[in-house]
């Protein structure tokens, strides 16, 4: 497989960007709904980048132990969605999804709870969204939790391929005046991949028509 045939052109990536960013917003807005206190969320950066590569810049960027929510989604394209903290910072996102006043003990208890709802909210707020978009539908799984470091946490599962590519997302969040970072990935198999940059190119020309007419 050569890097060529999962390129981005600099007007698809743009595309994309934008795509994922109203995803994130529309999640945003969710997130404000059901924690009372505005969210902020912004996506400066997309990448594709294969598993190990994805691991690697992770591991470059966090030394924690690391917390995500994941969802499989299926639909015109299909992989998996993994909403990815710093073990820390999914403490703070805790904290500031169900109260300041917890104590750790309560804190950990609630964890896992917390971060599933949250991360359903961003990940379905910001698939479905990306979808719509596109003029398609997907259907998402339930999510679930489980930590790790980076190759964990990108290791292929089952009949996955090993070569499939990851879509890298950095994120900021700012929930409750707290800066917490985060990362969307969305890992792709080769077909869903070229799905996807085929739904961008018809979403482009959509919107030069638009503007256009």
């Amino acid at each position: 497989m050569t890097s060529a045939t999962v390129d981005l052109t600099e007007l698809q990536r743009d595309a994309f960007t934008e795509l994922v960013n109203i995803g994130v917003s529309k999640a945003a807005a969710s997130l404000r709904k059901m924690i009372g206190v505005q969210v902020l969320l912004s996506v400066p950066a997309v990448e594709i980048v294969s598993r190990a590569e994805a691991a690697r810049m992770i591991g470059e960027r966090e030394a924690s132990e690391l917390v995500v929510i994941q969802q499989d989604f299926t639909g015109a394209f299909a992989g998996r969605a993994l909403l990815i903290f710093p073990q820390e910072n999914g403490r703070e996102l805790v904290r500031a999804v169900a109260g300041e006043e917890l104590s750790a003990d309560e804190v950990a208890e609630l964890e896992d709870e917390a971060l599933t709802e949250t991360g359903n909210v961003i990940l379905n707020g910001c698939l479905a969204t990306m979808a719509n978009l596109l003029q398609r539908t997907l259907t998402m799984s339930l999510p679930e939790v489980m930590r790790g470091d980076g190759p964990r946490i990108f290791r292929p599962v089952g009949e996955e391929g090993a070569d499939s590519l990851v879509l890298f997302l950095y994120i900021n969040f700012a929930v409750r005046e707290r800066d917490i970072r985060g990362y969307i990935a969305m890992l792709m198999d080769l077909p869903s991949l070229e799905s996807l940059k085929v739904l961008i190119d018809e979403f482009v020309e959509r919107a030069i028509g638009e503007t256009e007419s």
